[in-house]
């Protein structure tokens, strides 16, 4: 019988009654609730959370699946970039179902993340096979939004100050709309390409390749018109079909995009899924997002980590032209995974499979008298209907089918790996047509022009041949996770990052077909399930912050915070204020707000941080008198980037309130108020929420995430909307953030799941608690290492910085080194300085136990006692324990042993009775000499040896 006194709460809050009793005794309050009066300024407070009361985790899967029972399941033919697939169980069972995997943080510590790494090259090489270009990033959030950074790509990359960007009107409608919401912001024309058209006029032009419609056209005459006229081109354009067509990078385009959701990763009602953009090698410098490389260690041993990360957005800030600063990590693995075990003849099977299938079905139509759009296709082809769209519709859905509409005069018609000669039969069923004569019929290559087929080879890299067995594959995903430091094997105590647990529960639900195997365009009675569970979190989500509205469609908080500052932008716009263009940024912001901003079209004015790190209140005031016909709106996080509840917050909302401002609060730390604070309480009109930290959306190893956006009633009008779903937003609306209508809606059980498992208590108490154990921490290391910043009452936040800038002084260990040495005892590294040259942030989150928390900060202080060796003498400052941090076990055997401190001393600082050894699998990785020789697909085989 379960314990019916004990809740999920009591299972996700790490520490429990007595070890809290403990806690507050070290950080010297009384309760819990004397400790959140002396952190959060009594004038913010607010205890409202209108969510229902908890439920067990059998009742919630109950809940979960009477939902997911209210959607239909229907075979998709819809097309528009999200196809079927079939997720190898190996890889479902092993990677997408692995905590290893998805509860892992973005690689920033190579040393302890090599296996993603490597997995993330496969993709890169994979994309940059098949697209015939020098260079793909680790991924980006879709094919849309991909399409929209290849366009910023396309103007940083072409001379002069042109601002007319080109689009191919056969290229799929919510990409060619996410362009234009972006575009518009920026000042950028978007025209639809013609025969019209003036290369000389434009920055760049995007083609797609197969087109929407499944017209494969010969683009070369284009590319080589706008190449003549000094523009950039990019391509969108679909992996699977480049194992049968000439590439992009063979026929002249210099960036190709799309969506690798196709290669095993399911359509989720529109996401997750890994976007790509390849690139030429001369302009890697400009590509956005993240690029994987290969550099080496002091030993010598091949090691990958992150390339060229100075850009970085916290660098580059309002100079930067992306606001991306995660990508998809969880779900490219799995597309490369999906590519290393069929390799390129099984990728070239299902193609042609796929190419079989489509020719057979238009064969059909054609001798039964129907019109196809075009005389060519890969996967889809449009049938024109004389006016009857609605009823051809019908008529196939009533045979199992879902297929597209275009418009009142045609259907599209998109085939998939789940598809065979029973699909073809029941679409001609539907058509009211005889099915082909057999196989037979769909032979051949029709359809696929001859000029256009692919002669080069590609993936032929020995990964993608060596695991095509069950039993190898499953040995390549165990070497690789083993290569990992990820939440399931210790606490990954980042700051402003919240690696909470990701509870299996509440992960369960999202491999069920109901959820997974859903179209994002299929028709809105099908996905009556997710439009209850939406309509239900962000309900909840309004409870919690305060506003009136949430939209779910920004797939992550960088996209949040552009459709939150869209929103403010139309605001003013629509009340005949559109000079108001001046966003007013503390300098201790995340970098992405900065760049949101300049993304939104808004002019950066950086307000001052004072000794204390918060907002210097007269500086933003005298900034705001002075912009004061011009200010949109201030940016801030709260609680502060610096770990802090600031005292000022409500007087910062007056004073941009009181010159025309909105007030935009960056939801990153919402760990820290929900349930005791609401943003919209204190003044604030809008704010994005990080769904893959409050509210427990595993992080994947950088990706997926979920942004949504909250707004008060006045801004609601501005939220994004969707060309093709007019549920997902209002009329009035930005236009589309992503290309789903419900962003990443597939992982939306996951912090649904998190909510109604907690209930409203439960998640007022997480907020406590983690408060509690930043105080705990900061109060057990702040005779060793300095806390830099805390509130009027003294405590820190969820969250609190350690100045390691004395230690630096006395001893030339850095916080680099503490970071590295760190993994030596087992853990990951808090945040590295950031957003303080020369410092740790840490946040440990409510979810970790005191014996893991005690681990923690054990080791910083032994971390600590061996500084002070160095500082003594004892070991000198070019070699010891911290500057040679991480041992790998292949260094702790070396011979000779020529070091001045013991091989026991290098690879067990630590008791690890109860903890079993992590072993790095390789030492302090050269990043610069990696950004030196950039190499960024997958190495030949001798460089293994």
């Amino acid at each position: 019988m379960p314990n019916p006194n004990e809740s999920f709460a009591q299972r996700h809050i790490g520490p429990d009654s007595d070890a809290i009793e403990h806690m507050l005794d070290v950080v010297g309050a009384g309760s819990l609730e004397e400790l959140i009066d002396q952190t959060i300024p009594a004038a913010i407070r607010d205890e409202t959370l209108d969510i229902p009361d908890a439920l067990s985790e059998r009742d919630v899967i109950g809940r979960l699946r009477e939902i997911a029972t209210k959607n239909r399941v229907v075979q998709s033919l819809i097309g528009l970039g999200y196809h079927d697939t079939i997720v190898p169980p190996v890889i479902q069972r092993n990677v997408l179902e692995n905590p290893a995997w998805y509860t892992a943080y973005t690689p920033y510590q190579p040393e302890i993340s090599q296996g993603r790494l490597e997995a993330l090259l496969n993709f890169q090489t994979m994309v940059s096979d098949l697209t015939g270009l020098d260079v793909a990033n680790s991924s980006l959030l879709d094919e849309p939004t991909a399409a929209a950074e290849a366009m910023a790509m396309c103007r940083r990359l072409t001379r002069g100050d042109r601002d007319v960007f080109y689009i191919d009107p056969d290229c799929h409608v919510p990409t060619i709309e996410v362009v234009k919401t972006r575009a518009r912001a920026v000042g950028v024309e978007v025209r639809v390409l013609d025969d019209a058209a003036d290369p000389h006029q434009a920055f760049g032009v995007l083609l797609q390749y197969p087109g929407s419609s499944g017209a494969i056209r010969d683009h070369s005459g284009t590319v080589a018109s706008f190449k003549e006229a000094g523009a950039t081109v990019a391509v969108a354009t679909d992996l699977l079909a480049l194992t049968l067509l000439t590439p992009p990078g063979e026929w002249g385009a210099d960036i190709a995009v799309g969506s690798a959701q196709r290669f095993g990763v399911p359509m989720g009602y529109g996401g997750p899924h890994a976007g790509f953009i390849a690139t030429r090698e001369n302009h890697v410098r400009t590509l956005p997002g993240r690029l994987v490389g290969v550099s080496t260690d002091p030993a010598g041993r091949m090691a990958y980590r992150l390339a060229l990360q100075t850009r970085e957005q916290h660098i580059r800030r309002e100079k930067a032209t992306s606001n991306v600063c995660t990508a998809q990590v969880l779900l490219a693995v799995m597309a490369g995974l999906y590519a290393c075990w069929h390799g390129r003849d099984g990728l070239t099977s299902i193609a042609t499979e796929v190419h079989r299938l489509t020719t057979s079905s238009a064969r059909a139509l054609l001798d039964a008298g129907f019109e196809l759009a075009t005389d060519t296709w890969f996967d889809t082809i449009t049938v024109k209907t004389e006016g009857r769209t609605e009823e051809i519709r019908q008529s196939v859905l009533a045979k199992g089918l879902n297929i597209g509409v275009v418009g009142s005069d045609a259907v599209r018609v998109a085939f998939d790996e789940t598809c065979d000669d029973s699909t073809v039969a029941a679409l001609c069923a539907g058509f009211g047509i005889e099915e082909p004569a057999g196989s037979e019929a769909g032979s051949g290559a029709g359809g696929l022009p001859g000029s256009l087929e692919r002669t080069s080879d590609f993936m032929t890299h020995p990964v993608f041949e060596k695991h095509r067995s069950e039993h190898e594959m499953l040995r390549y995903l165990r070497r690789l996770a083993d290569r990992d430091l990820a939440l399931d094997r210790s606490m990954i105590p980042l700051g402003s990052c919240t690696m909470k647990l990701n509870a299996t529960t509440e992960m369960v639900p999202i491999t069920w077909k109901e959820f997974s195997g859903i179209h994002p365009y299929a028709p809105i009675d099908q996905a009556s399930g997710y439009l209850e569970m939406i309509d239900e979190l962000e309900g909840y989500l309004a409870a919690a912050t305060g506003y009136d509205r949430v939209s779910i469609q920004p797939n992550a908080g960088s996209q949040g915070e552009l459709a939150g500052l869209l929103a403010i932008s139309a605001y003013h716009s629509a009340n005949g204020d559109d000079g108001r263009d001046v966003c007013l940024i503390p300098a201790s912001a995340h970098g992405t707000n900065a760049a949101s901003a300049v993304m939104a079209g808004m002019r950066v004015v950086v307000v001052k941080t004072d000794e204390r790190g918060n907002v210097d209140l007269h500086d933003l005031e005298i900034k705001a008198k002075e912009n004061s016909e011009s200010l949109a709106c201030a940016m801030v996080t709260y609680p502060s980037t610096h770990g802090v509840f600031e005292e000022g917050i409500g007087r910062l909302c007056e004073i941009v309130h009181e010159h025309g401002g909105q007030v935009y609060v960056d939801g990153a730390n919402l760990n820290a108020l929900v349930g005791l604070s609401r943003p919209a309480g204190f003044g604030a009109d809008v704010s994005h929420l990080n769904l893959h930290k409050t509210f427990t959306i595993p992080h994947g190893g950088g990706g997926p995430g979920v942004g949504p956006v909250g707004v008060k009633e006045h801004l609601a009008p501005y939220l994004p909307n969707h060309p093709l779903v007019e549920e997902a937003g209002p009329a009035t609306g930005v236009g589309p953030i992503s290309g789903a209508p419900f962003g990443s809606a597939g992982i939306l059980p996951i912090p649904y799941a998190y909510v109604r498992l907690m209930g409203s208590e439960g998640l007022r108490q997480a907020t406590r608690v983690a408060i509690l154990s930043a105080n705990y921490i900061a109060s057990r290391l702040e005779e060793h290492y300095p806390v830099l910043y805390t509130g009027a009452g003294g405590r820190v936040a969820h969250e609190c910085i350690l100045d390691v800038r004395p230690l630096t002084r006395e001893s030339g260990v850095t916080a680099e080194d503490v970071a590295k040495r760190l993994a030596d005892y087992g853990f990951h590294a808090p945040t590295l300085s950031f957003p303080v040259a020369g410092t740790l942030m840490v946040e440990p989150t409510e979810s970790e136990s005191l014996a893991e928390l005690d681990r923690f900060c054990d080791a910083m202080i032994s971390i600590r006692d061996e500084a002070a060796r160095v500082s003594a003498g004892e070991w000198p400052r070019e070699d010891n324990p911290l500057v040679n941090a991480p041992h790998t076990a292949e260094d702790a055997v070396a011979e000779p042993w020529e070091h001045p401190y013991s091989r026991e001393t290098a690879v067990f600082p630590a008791p690890t009775a109860d903890v079993p050894k992590y072993w790095p699998p390789v030492g302090r990785v050269d990043q610069a000499g990696g950004d030196r020789n950039l190499i960024c697909a997958c190495p030949p085989l001798d460089a293994y040896a």
